[in-house]
């Protein structure tokens, strides 16, 4: 005969509680003792208890998953929902925002269902999702200055925190950064060493984070006598680091530094100046941005702007926790600040 399954009540007794007890702390009440809650989960661990969580939804009204949202504002068509989904699995950010959203769900025994809302009819899709109760709330990661996502998601009065500041005033949490402040550190160091006819890389001028970061970038190089700084846009990719670097190269061929407004296309960059036969950092300085891994996957390391997305993206998943939770029930903005991580490349 097979062993029936462990009880509520037979945590309680290996714990030494009451029943209650034990459904406080597996039902996530906060008024319970740390020590007791201690107890309760080595109880748990010692009999093999596993909450039906069906039952336990019933009790909290909550369905103990979050969707993690990347959002966008391009067309519906399947191949162009399929070419964004590529490029968010292959860009190293993303990776970052999952680890930090996961390293706090996790031991809260709640999990993350990805979904993309890259079309009107997928973020309608979302907003169902959630009115339905099937996630507590939303952590939103977008791509696009034009997504209405986040709009649709305040009109709904739905849970949910952004990944950035919204280009449009929204009522909702937000988690960003100075990126204008790491602008302006690239900018500094490069002066430092010397660099006289510095030029950017940008992001997607449609993103506000890309124009943030140029606008830091130029107004340190104003303040230094330096007006003009030449421009090419890229897409956060390696392969429009390569053609942007290219053109670049091509128009100014004196240059001699680049500030690349992401690692990938500061990777890119440095590939098209040892094409062209420029040593790096000695005949051009680089430096990108985020600290990803893409800034140690190769020779030579990037110096390069940190962007603490793994802690962001915790905070981020702690704000929903207290907005879902009602323990916040006001829109905030946390801001992090940039630091300048010095390597190889300048």
């Amino acid at each position: 005969m097979s062993r029936q399954a462990p009880t509520l009540e037979d945590v309680a007794r290996e714990a030494g509680v009451s029943r209650a007890t034990v459904s406080r702390v597996v039902n996530g009440v906060r008024n319970v003792d740390p020590a007791i809650q201690e107890l309760v989960r080595q109880a748990i661990d010692r009999t093999g208890y596993a909450p039906n969580r069906a039952a336990r939804s019933l009790v909290t009204r909550r369905a103990e998953t979050v969707a993690l949202v990347v959002s966008g504002a391009g067309d519906a068509s399947d191949e162009a929902q399929a070419a964004f989904a590529a490029r968010v699995f292959s860009d190293p950010f993303f990776g970052r925002v999952v680890a930090g959203i996961v390293g706090y769900l996790r031991p809260r025994s709640v999990h993350p269902v990805l979904m993309f809302a890259e079309s009107a009819a997928s973020r309608r899709e979302v907003v169902t999702y959630l009115r339905q109760g099937r996630a507590d709330g939303a952590l939103v990661v977008t791509s696009h200055a034009d997504d209405p996502l986040p709009a649709l998601l305040a009109e709904a009065r739905l849970p949910a925190v952004l990944f950035a500041r919204p280009a449009r005033p929204v009522p909702l949490s937000y988690v960003d950064l100075a990126h204008r402040d790491g602008g302006r550190l690239a900018a500094e160091h490069l002066l430092a060493r010397g660099c006289r006819r510095p030029a950017t890389i940008c992001g997607p001028l449609a993103v506000a984070a890309s124009q943030e970061r140029l606008a830091g970038f130029r107004d340190t190089l104003a303040r230094r006598g330096l007006p003009y700084a030449p421009v090419a846009e890229g897409g956060f990719t390696l392969d429009s680091g390569l053609t942007a670097m290219t053109g670049l190269l091509a128009e100014h061929p004196d240059l001699d530094g680049v500030f690349a407004a992401n690692d990938l296309m500061a990777r890119g960059a440095c590939q098209v100046l040892r094409e062209h036969g420029r040593r790096v950092p000695e005949d051009v300085a680089v430096v990108g941005f985020d600290d990803s891994t893409a800034a140690v996957s190769r020779r030579p390391h990037l110096t390069t702007v940190r962007q603490p997305v793994e802690d962001m993206a915790a905070r981020m998943a702690s704000l929903l926790d207290e907005h879902v939770h009602g323990t916040r029930t006001e829109p905030t903005s946390i801001v992090f600040d940039p630091e300048l991580v010095v390597r190889e490349s300048a």
